[in-house]
C-alpha cells in the first residue's frame, strides 16, 4: 500500500492598506471560491491579526506534490487577475511560508 503523500500548506501573511481592507476582503473572498474549484484544492482559512486589523494570514492546504507543480498549475487568468490588484491593495510583499505537516490533533466526536 502506497502511502497518502502528504499535502502542500502554505502560511501567507498580509499586510493591506487600511483603507483597501474591505476592496482585499471582496478580493480575496472571489479568490478563494475559485481556488476552491480547483481538483488538488483542499481547505484554505482566512484568519485577521487580533492586534492588527489589517493584517491577515491565509492558511491553504492543497494536494500537490511539491511547490514547483503547484506554481506549474496555478498560472490562471483569476490567479493573474487577483495578483495584478495587489500592488495597490497591500502595503509590501506577500510573506508566505511552505509548512512541512508534523501532527495534527482534533477533538473527539463523542
Amino acid at each position: 500500500m502506497i502511502a497518502p503523500v502528504a499535502p502542500l500548506v502554505f502560511h501567507v501573511v498580509l499586510r493591506v492598506k487600511p483603507e483597501r481592507v474591505d476592496d482585499w476582503l471582496r478580493e480575496v473572498a472571489a479568490i478563494a471560491d475559485a481556488m476552491s474549484k480547483e481538483d488538488t484544492f483542499i481547505s484554505c482559512d482566512l484568519h485577521r491579526d487580533a492586534n492588527d486589523p489589517a493584517t491577515f494570514t491565509l492558511y491553504e492546504r492543497w494536494a500537490e506534490p511539491d511547490v514547483e507543480t503547484f506554481l506549474a498549475r496555478q498560472d490562471k487568468p483569476y490567479r493573474r487577475d487577483y495578483e495584478a490588484k495587489l500592488p495597490d491593495l497591500l502595503r509590501g510583499p506577500r510573506e508566505p511560508q511552505v509548512l512541512v505537516p508534523l501532527r495534527s490533533w482534533a477533538r473527539e466526536r463523542r
